[in-house]
């Protein structure tokens, strides 16, 4: 297929042909359980059904344990389209089993993307020469806080990682503990002590450094809740929005859902990270792509499909309006989303640009799964920092040799 722009779909005029109702062509998607993942996409398939008849696109929604428990690779056999998680792209360009966009779309179109890229979200699916994904979402830890319970307190928003300190002694922070939300901080952590993580093929980090974030990290972790241990950032978001034990969570993946009137009982203000050390905290880029499946039978429409949602003019509009957060610079300077949703995107740009990309190699997913299970405990229960890092070096050679033993049919 010649790269272009607008790629034709057969079915923009003929709604009552019957010839196109019996060839009717049915799309699969699959994307994550939250209303942030799921709802613009679900609304955009059926606006994109009116305009185009004899079109329909189905989406499955999935648990993210359940998408780390069946290999995305395989689930490109079943589904046409699908929404995936940047460090997944060294095994698609190893596998070739979503399309290289950069083949099929033009251009200019992707040079759009790139110089509106909020952050490396763009730049983070292109690898191996390739682009393999469109950033439809984009997403870093960021903090919110509850500004009705702050300013009934007398109580300022945090401004140093000092100041977050005293917050939790008093019983009022909560932060997502699970693995790998843990993992995204210690990456962050181990930047804020000068230097970033996986430089080096042997280790994960330096010695002096790696010991040094987890020491700060178990700082904040020794004091929260235990709670907080079993939450992700839904949950933490959750928790805040639906009571008034906690005031503040210094850093989460965020969600514009909650800084939207009506989504939840209490709105959610959302900031930038504190300093530490007199530099701001640098926080590790998440987001995620829409890529399309090489095994598809109906690719062109599905190319569309992707290409029109991920547009400019859909992403600071349709996109965001039916609870999208979108991957598109444009949507994050609108005035009008920044309206309706107090600022959230306004207010936290400056920390999605400054944000930390992670691995993308194949068998880098390995690291991820496994990796933050001995920093959570070492935060838990305390122990030896050097210890916690050969276990994580010994995880991350194994997951250099996860492709090698992997096999794809």
């Amino acid at each position: 297929m010649n790269r272009q722009t607008n790629i034709v779909v057969n079915y923009r005029n003929g709604a009552n042909d019957s010839a196109s109702t019996m060839n009717k062509i049915v799309l699969q998607g699959i994307t994550w359980a939250h209303s942030r993942g799921y709802t613009p996409l679900q609304a955009y398939a059926q606006r994109f059904a009116e305009k185009n008849p004899g079109v329909e696109i189905n989406w499955k929604r999935r648990t993210l344990q359940e998408f780390a428990d069946f290999p995305i690779e395989k689930l490109t056999e079943q589904y046409d389209l699908l929404i995936i998680d940047h460090p997944w792209v060294g095994c698609a360009a190893a596998t070739g089993c979503v399309l290289p966009l950069d083949q099929y779309l033009s251009e200019e179109y992707l040079q759009d993307q790139l110089q509106n890229s909020v952050g490396h979200s763009h730049q983070s699916y292109h690898y191996g020469g390739h682009q393999w994904a469109l950033a439809i979402d984009a997403a870093t830890p960021v903090a919110s806080y509850r500004a009705d319970l702050l300013k009934a307190a007398n109580t300022a928003v945090p401004q140093t990682w000092d100041e977050v300190l005293l917050l939790a002694k008093d019983g009022k922070v909560a932060v997502p503990g699970i693995p790998i939300d843990i993992l995204m901080n210690f990456y962050t952590f181990c930047i804020a002590h000068g230097a970033a993580p996986f430089q080096s093929g042997e280790e994960v980090i330096d010695e002096d450094t790696g010991v040094a974030a987890l020491q700060t990290m178990r700082e904040l972790y020794s004091i929260i809740p235990a709670e907080c241990f079993k939450k992700n950032p839904i949950g933490v978001a959750e928790l805040m929005s639906s009571s008034n034990d906690y005031w503040y969570c210094p850093f989460a993946y965020g969600y514009s859902n909650y800084s939207r009137l009506g989504y939840a009982k209490h709105l959610l203000s959302y900031t930038g990270l504190v300093a530490f050390n007199g530099k701001r905290l640098r926080s590790t880029l998440g987001g995620t792509g829409i890529a399309v499946s090489s095994f598809s039978k109906h690719k062109e429409i599905a190319l569309q499909f992707a290409q029109d949602i991920v547009s400019p003019l859909c992403q600071q509009t349709f996109y965001v309006e039916h609870g999208g957060q979108p991957g598109h610079k444009e949507a994050w300077l609108n005035k009008q989303a920044n309206s309706f949703t107090h600022n959230y995107f306004s207010s936290t740009l400056q920390t999605l640009d400054e944000s930390y990309m992670r691995p993308r190699y194949n068998g880098y997913l390995h690291f991820q799964d496994e990796a933050g299970t001995p920093v959570q405990h070492y935060l838990l229960n305390g122990g030896n920092e050097k210890a916690v890092l050969q276990e994580m070096n010994t995880i991350y050679k194994q997951s250099q040799n996860a492709a090698k033993l992997a096999t794809y049919e």
